[in-house]
């Protein structure tokens, strides 16, 4: 079963940065892709992106691209999000996931974690 924690959240103000760190247990093949969604108290869970860590590539939500950048370690064992030019409405629950194959939208994670929490001040 593969594992996934989260680390990085904080409070920070508006304008400011954070990046956000999930340490996956072992790679596999349902773990392929990695992504990061985000949830605020009383709304749906959002995706935010995820990255394809055996072809090295990333996919955005179009309202968080050019903000907002998940990365990894090249070993396959963490992946990032690093944020920027944060905003109040940024404010939420950050969960990494992962799954075989990275879809667009953000569908078919298998794992996930518990989660960071993220809060922006204005």
């Amino acid at each position: 079963q593969v594992q996934l924690v989260e680390s990085g959240g904080g409070s920070v103000q508006a304008g400011g940065s954070l990046r956000l760190s999930c340490a996956i247990s072992f790679y596999t093949g349902d773990s392929n892709c990695v992504g990061w969604f985000r949830q605020a108290p009383g709304k749906e869970r959002e995706w935010v992106a995820s990255l394809d860590t055996g072809r090295g590539l990333a996919y955005y939500a179009d309202s968080l691209k050019g903000r907002f950048t998940i990365s990894d370690n090249n070993y396959k064992d963490t992946v990032y999000l690093r944020m920027n030019s944060l905003k109040p409405e940024d404010s939420a629950t950050y969960y990494c996931a992962a799954g075989a194959v990275c879809i667009a939208t953000g569908n078919g994670m298998v794992y996930w974690g518990k989660g960071t929490l993220v809060t922006i001040s204005s």
